[in-house]
């Protein structure tokens, strides 16, 4: 049997085309929240002093992402939806000194006709 959530049309575009909304079942979301890593932290300040991209921390928020958009969809797919329309990403640092990196998704949960 197929994963639903590999059919899951997940779009930042308020419709498909082509598809059109049959039921809307509400507002999903789904949270990430990572801490960060003091040597990743270290390396991070050294690349700001010199320059450069820190790889580190860019892959902590393309994890915190990929964790955030699997939760939507896993909360979309309970509610019967087989598309999230409109998804937003949000990412902030909490915690003291932004010591932790938090990604939200949200979206709509529809079916399509």
């Amino acid at each position: 049997m197929e994963d639903k959530r590999k059919r899951m049309i997940v779009t930042t575009t308020p419709s498909v085309e082509g598809r059109p909304v049959g039921q809307y079942l509400g507002i999903v979301s789904g949270e990430a929240i990572m801490g960060a890593n003091l040597f990743k932290d270290m390396f991070a300040g050294i690349r700001d002093i010199v320059g450069g991209r820190s790889g580190a921390y860019e892959e902590e928020l393309r994890r915190a992402k990929d964790i955030a958009l699997s939760e939507m969809t896993q909360n979309a797919s309970a509610l019967g939806a087989d598309a999230i329309l409109s998804v937003d990403l949000d990412y902030e640092t909490v915690g003291s000194n932004g010591s932790m990196l938090m990604v939200t998704a949200s979206g709509t949960a529809v079916r399509l006709s």
